[in-house]
Order: structure tokens, then sequence, then C-alpha cells
């Protein structure tokens, strides 16, 4: 495995480049225009993220979600209240989320607190995924160890019946969270590996900008 992965190249390039003084004063509107850029450059999913929180043994866990909004207050996602996730979350609220976009050779971190966002906003979010994902997070059973493709199907036949039955409902242990960030770096590959990195830390004043060390 060692020499097939020494084989395998990593930022290739060409990347474009990445003026730091002339960013803006706040990572929000940096993250908008570089992820405009990766959606003009064909990058598949660029709104795919993943999403790093921690146990109740302070473990480490990660998984790959897709951005709902970014707004003034912060990066949102959703996900059942009721799965590993939401359950971490409640105990422990601090997260980071990363993007990385290979044909940009670009990434961006993203550390803070996730805060819930309100029940309006929530059920407006729930309500416009497809319903095959509404069926299976009313279905409420994320995770759990799963014993037959029967099991599964008769569960979804159920809960896509209540959703016609009732095309408003909202499962109740959805959940939509805005990420609160505190710290936001911006990674810019170089082939020659002279990366630029711009870190955004909020402080009472606003935002500093700091240029780190490749």
């Amino acid at each position: 495995m060692r020499s097939e992965l020494q084989s395998l190249k990593s930022l290739a390039g060409p990347f474009p480049a990445f003026d730091i003084s002339g960013s803006p004063g706040e990572p929000g509107a940096l993250f908008s225009e570089w992820l405009r850029e990766a959606i003009a450059q064909g990058v598949k999913e660029p709104h795919a993220m993943t999403l790093s929180t921690v146990d109740e043994n302070g473990a480490p866990d990660a998984r790959l979600l897709i951005l709902k909004d970014l707004d003034e207050r912060g990066w949102h996602f959703a996900t059942s209240t009721g799965g590993p996730k939401g359950r971490q979350l409640a105990g422990n609220p601090a997260v980071a989320l990363t993007f990385y976009w290979p044909i940009l050779g670009r990434q961006v971190r993203i550390r803070g607190m996730a805060q819930s966002a309100d029940r309006t906003e929530r059920d407006a979010d729930f309500r416009a995924r497809v319903e095959g994902a509404r069926a299976m997070a009313l279905a409420a059973r994320q995770s759990k160890v799963l014993s037959s493709d029967e099991d599964l199907e008769e569960a979804l036949r159920s809960q896509r019946q209540r959703i016609a039955e009732d095309p408003q409902i909202v499962a109740p242990n959805w959940g939509l969270f805005v990420v609160v960030a505190r710290e936001v770096e911006f990674f810019q590959g170089d082939t020659e590996r002279r990366h630029e990195r711009l870190l955004y830390r909020r402080e009472a004043g606003g935002w500093i900008r700091e240029r780190l060390w490749p």
C-alpha cells in the first residue's frame, strides 16, 4: 500500500492565486466567494463538508453533511437530534467544519459552537427536503442496527403514508443548527508547498486576520 500511495499525486495544480492582502474583513464574504468559484469550476458537491464533534467520552467523531445556508449568524446544517450527531451536539456543542475543493487546492476550516435555529426555520428546512429524506427522518432510527431490508422498506412505506396524509408533518427529532464561528482558516494550496493560509479569529471588537506559515 505504501508504494501505491506514494505514486499518487497531491496538490498537482495548477491552482488560482490567493491575494491575502485583498481579503475582506470578515470570513463569510470570503467563504461565499470561494464557494461560488468552486461551483463555477464544476466541483462536485461543493457544499459537502465534514462535521466534527466530540462524544461523551471526549473522543472525536466526523461525518460528511451538506451546508444548508450561510448568513450573518454562521454556517447552517441539519440532522436528526436522536442520532449520534444530535446526542453529541447536545452534550458538547463545540464543532468543526471542513470544506475541501481539490481541483482548486482549497480548504476551509471552521471552529465554533453549534446553536439550534428557531422552530420556524427548522420546520421550513424539513418540509423542503425530498419525500424520501423526510420519510427516513420520520422513521427515527438513525444509526440503529438494521435487521433486514424488509424492516427498512416497511418503515419507509409507513412514513410515506404519514406524509401523504399530512404533507406539513415535521419529524419531532429534526434539528437545524447554526455554527457560530470563532475561527475560520482559508488554505490555498501551492504545488511547491508554499501554501497561503489566512486565519480569521473573532475577538470582542470583531474579526482579526492573521497570515500563517505554510
